[in-house]
C-alpha cells in the first residue's frame, strides 16, 4: 500500500493529483473548526470583513480537541461528524477552501462545491483522536476563544494519517464502498 506524503496548504495542483480511496500522510499548517466556529465565518463572510486566516488553499479539520494533559500540545482530536457543517461549506469553497478533514458523509451541495471548486474531503478515521493527537506537533487558539474547544486552532501536522474520501472530481469512497 502507497501512503502519498502531501504538505498544506493544499494547492489545486496537489488535489487533481489525489483520487478517493488514497492514503495519505499529510504534513503542514491547518485549521480547525467546528459548528460554532462555522457559524461565526458565515456571519464574517455577510458582512464582509476579514476571516481570521486565510482561506485560500487552507484545511479545516472538524474537531474539537479535549485539553492538553501536561507536556503534551493537545489532547485528543478525533474527528467531528462532517455533515454538521455541510450547510455552512459551499461559501468557504467558493473563497478558495482547498480541503475539509472529518467522518461521516457530505450533502450533494457541498460535494458539487468541491467538483466545482476543486476541493478534497478527506476522512479521519473516528476513535482514534488520540492516535491523531501525535501528528500534531504544535496548536495555537487564532480565533473566537471564547468558543472553547471549538474555537479556531493553527495547528502544524506531521504526517497525519487521512484517506481521500471525496477527491476533487466527485468520486466518493463511500459510493464505492456501497
Amino acid at each position: 500500500m502507497t501512503v502519498k506524503a502531501i504538505t498544506a496548504p493544499l494547492t489545486k495542483e496537489i488535489l487533481r493529483e489525489l483520487k478517493a480511496g488514497d492514503i495519505v500522510s499529510l504534513t503542514g499548517t491547518i485549521y480547525t473548526g467546528r459548528d460554532a466556529a462555522h457559524k461565526r465565518l458565515m456571519e464574517a463572510i455577510k458582512n464582509k470583513e476579514k476571516l481570521p486566516f486565510d482561506i485560500k488553499n487552507a484545511v479545516i479539520f472538524y474537531v474539537g480537541p479535549t485539553p492538553a494533559k501536561p507536556g503534551k500540545v493537545i489532547g485528543s482530536a478525533g474527528p467531528t461528524t462532517s455533515s454538521r457543517m455541510d450547510s455552512m461549506t459551499v461559501p468557504l469553497l467558493e473563497l478558495g477552501l482547498s480541503g475539509m478533514i472529518g467522518k461521516g458523509l457530505r450533502s450533494n451541495e457541498v460535494i458539487e462545491a468541491m467538483k466545482k471548486n476543486g476541493a478534497v474531503y478527506f476522512a479521519a478515521v473516528g476513535g482514534a483522536g488520540a492516535l491523531i493527537s501525535n501528528s500534531i506537533k504544535k496548536s495555537e487558539i487564532i480565533a473566537y476563544e471564547d468558543l472553547g474547544t471549538e474555537a479556531i486552532r493553527r495547528l502544524e501536522v506531521e504526517n497525519m494519517p487521512l484517506i481521500v474520501c471525496i477527491d476533487s472530481q466527485g468520486n466518493n469512497l463511500y459510493d464505492n464502498i456501497r
